[in-house]
């Protein structure tokens, strides 16, 4: 079974931990221990629980199952990786960021304590009976909400901690030009080299596309987490979170979300709300992103009152093509 290690691009202000989840059965197998008076001997007299969780946040060179439809493999985090996400974790003040499975959104969590470690015998997490190698990245949660305490830690429905954010396939980093889908690959290609112009110049960036776009990225998101995230490209799936979060977004990129709604609407079908065409379509904004795209291009002169061309920058149309019993635009370079 394929094994892929999963990395951070510090370049991009999506790549890491953005939040950590308490969920049932964490991926990474590795349970944790809620910190109350009885564990802690020095504490005894005291009379309210300390109400902290202590777990693996991340475990290095751990392989973790993961299935994609019907492609399964194992990922992996490098002892780096590990080390990096933790410190972005924190840098970016997601310390209140917290999550019940992934799904509801908690309050009055906060991790207290981050740390990697770094001694097999003296470490802190060996007090407590946790054999966790090396390089892992260990956390202690404070829980001031009670009824996530009451319902789901002393009740045991909750195990452990799963993180949530974005990485890069190394592979993919390092050999674009394995990708077997050629317009993923172009895609990607298309992000990354304005990705670097981007943060190398302060261009102007724009976030007044208001809620219908937010929540159509929302609802793709949702719906694409119903069929396994099987549908869209890695850059796709960036593009809704950034949406959703009502994040700026450059001129570049408000570019390739207008070209890729223009070719991507004739897959848009409002009663399948399984079928990747119209999740992908929503996760870049849907109908609501395709009207505010065009919109913000004409009045930033990107683009001609009547040009209405569906293939992004660098390509021309040059008739129709077949895809999945479709007609659409076949984009080719421009010479």
């Amino acid at each position: 079974m394929k094994i892929v290690e999963l990395i951070i691009d510090e370049e991009q202000e999506f790549s890491g931990i953005e939040a950590i989840s308490i969920v049932d059965e964490p991926a990474i197998e590795e349970n944790f221990i809620a910190l109350s008076k009885q564990h802690e001997i020095k504490l005894a007299e005291v009379d309210k629980e300390k109400r902290i969780l202590m777990g693996a946040a991340l475990v290095p060179n751990k392989n973790i199952y993961r299935r994609n439809g019907e492609d399964e493999y194992y990922i992996f985090f490098s002892d780096e990786t590990v080390r990096k996400a933790s410190e972005l974790f924190l840098m970016r003040g997601n310390q209140n960021k917290s999550t019940l499975e992934h799904q509801a959104e908690l309050y009055g969590l906060s991790v207290v304590e981050s740390w990697i470690i770094e001694d097999d015998v003296h470490d802190k997490s060996r007090k407590y009976n946790m054999d966790l190698p090396v390089g892992t990245w260990m956390v202690s949660m404070k829980v001031n909400n009670d009824e996530v305490w009451n319902n789901y830690v002393k009740t045991g429905l909750v195990k452990g901690f799963s993180i949530e954010g974005y990485f890069t396939d190394k592979i993919a980093m390092s050999k674009i030009e394995e990708i077997h889908n050629e317009e993923e690959a172009t895609e990607i290609l298309l992000e990354i080299a304005n990705s670097i112009l981007d943060n190398k110049y302060e261009f102007a960036t724009y976030s007044d596309y208001g809620s219908g776009v937010r929540n159509n990225a929302k609802r793709g998101i949702e719906l694409n987490k119903k069929v396994n995230n099987k549908c869209a490209t890695s850059v796709g799936k960036v593009r809704a979170q950034q949406l959703a979060r009502g994040e700026k977004l450059s001129v570049s990129t408000i570019k390739r979300m207008y070209s890729y709604l223009s070719r991507a609407e004739t897959y848009y079908d409002a009663g399948d709300s399984k079928a990747c065409g119209t999740i992908s379509y929503l996760l870049w904004g849907g109908k609501a992103g395709l009207a505010w795209s065009r919109g913000k291009l004409r009045e930033l002169g990107e683009l001609d009152l009547n040009d209405d061309d569906p293939c992004q920058a660098g390509y021309e149309q040059i008739g129709m093509k077949d895809k999945d019993g479709r007609k659409v635009p076949n984009c080719v370079p421009k010479q």
